[in-house]
């Protein structure tokens, strides 16, 4: 299977436990990754966040899957994953460092359980969400800390029941409910709960994907967001299409109603050097991206990458090795380039 096969079925590696022996009885799986990258960063705005040369994590972690088959029936699973900050050594995202509303990061990526059968994947607890799947994850396939800003939705909300059916005639459908308490310890910070629905149609080179999060509000407001993805691949190479809209009445809102998300990204695999490049437009959160970078996979478990980001609005640009609790908007965006590793255990 090449690498762009599997990452046209991002969304659904993300559900399963593909690790785990099929066979019926018990079977268990322990896994790390460890991420990181030298980066020199420049701010747009001086006043903010002077430019700066530093080491930052790129999202590593370490977890462990458990699953019990029953003989030709369900599989029983479990899924607990830690992050590990290692450019601070904290056990915490490198992004959500706290702060934003809150008075602690997040200390888990994972932690789930559930059923898999003929009647498709039901899952309870923290975990990828469907419309992050289905939606943002075509067009996040970058290595360092910087992939993954240019979307309005949240990857993992912990407090969360989700469902992905089983593909019929190349269609599948997905839902999730996720309770107020849940929503409120995610990056969105919103106490009410969130509801996400996708469709999504695979065939021949194309998948095709569309998708509902409906944030929620405590007071009753609107706070929804729409979005489209289509994928294509052929051989070596491998295109994505992304457009997200808000729909939004709450006053003040970090995103202002019907603004619009663009993002067009192309790769192209040759021996063991994978090229990227994404052009975006995120309204007010990013506005105009260009993402580029190479990965050179050195063998089964190391993969070296160089990237460029520049960010016309403040998104992903932050002070040396911190995160969303020093986000600042009138850091005005900036460029950084990267040069780091991915090694998985």
């Amino acid at each position: 299977m090449t690498a762009f096969t599997r990452t046209a079925l991002a969304a659904a590696s993300l559900t399963a436990l593909p690790a785990l022996a099929d066979g019926p009885g018990w079977s268990w799986d322990f896994y790390a990754s460890l991420r990181m990258h030298a980066e020199y960063v420049e701010p747009d705005n001086r006043n903010v966040i002077d430019s700066y040369t530093g080491l930052r994590d790129a999202y590593s972690r370490f977890g462990a899957n458990l699953a019990y088959r029953f003989d030709d029936g369900p599989r029983l699973f479990a899924q607990l994953e830690m992050p590990f900050d290692s450019a601070n050594f904290r056990l915490r995202d490198p992004y959500d460092q706290g702060g934003f509303g809150r008075d602690e990061a997040e200390p888990l990526r994972i932690a789930r359980v559930g059923v898999e059968g003929d009647l498709g994947t039901l899952s309870l607890g923290q975990q990828w969400m469907p419309y992050y799947n289905a939606i943002a994850a075509p067009v996040d396939w970058f290595s360092s800390y910087y992939s993954g800003f240019a979307t309005y939705t949240t990857p993992r909300v912990r407090n969360t029941v989700a469902w992905y059916s089983p593909r019929v005639a190349g269609f599948g459908v997905a839902a999730s409910w996720s309770a107020a308490h849940g929503n409120k310890k995610s990056t969105a910070r919103i106490e009410d709960e969130r509801v996400q629905a996708t469709a999504s149609w695979a065939g021949g080179p194309w998948v095709l994907a569309l998708g509902m999060d409906d944030r929620g509000h405590p007071d009753g407001f609107r706070d929804r967001l729409y979005g489209a993805t289509a994928t294509w691949t052929q051989g070596a190479w491998y295109a994505a299409f992304k457009y997200e809209r808000t729909d939004t009445d709450v006053p003040g809102a970090f995103y202002g109603d019907d603004q619009q998300a663009f993002n067009l990204l192309g790769a192209y695999t040759s021996g063991r050097n994978t090229w990227k490049l994404m052009l975006a437009r995120v309204e007010g959160y990013g506005e105009h991206t260009v993402h580029a970078g190479v990965d050179h996979r050195y063998d089964d478990h190391l993969t070296l990458f160089a990237e460029f980001y520049r960010e016309g609005a403040t998104s992903g640009i932050t002070a040396r090795r911190h995160g969303l609790d020093r986000f600042d908007a009138a850091t005005s965006g900036g460029r950084a380039f990267a040069l780091g590793f991915r090694y998985d255990f």
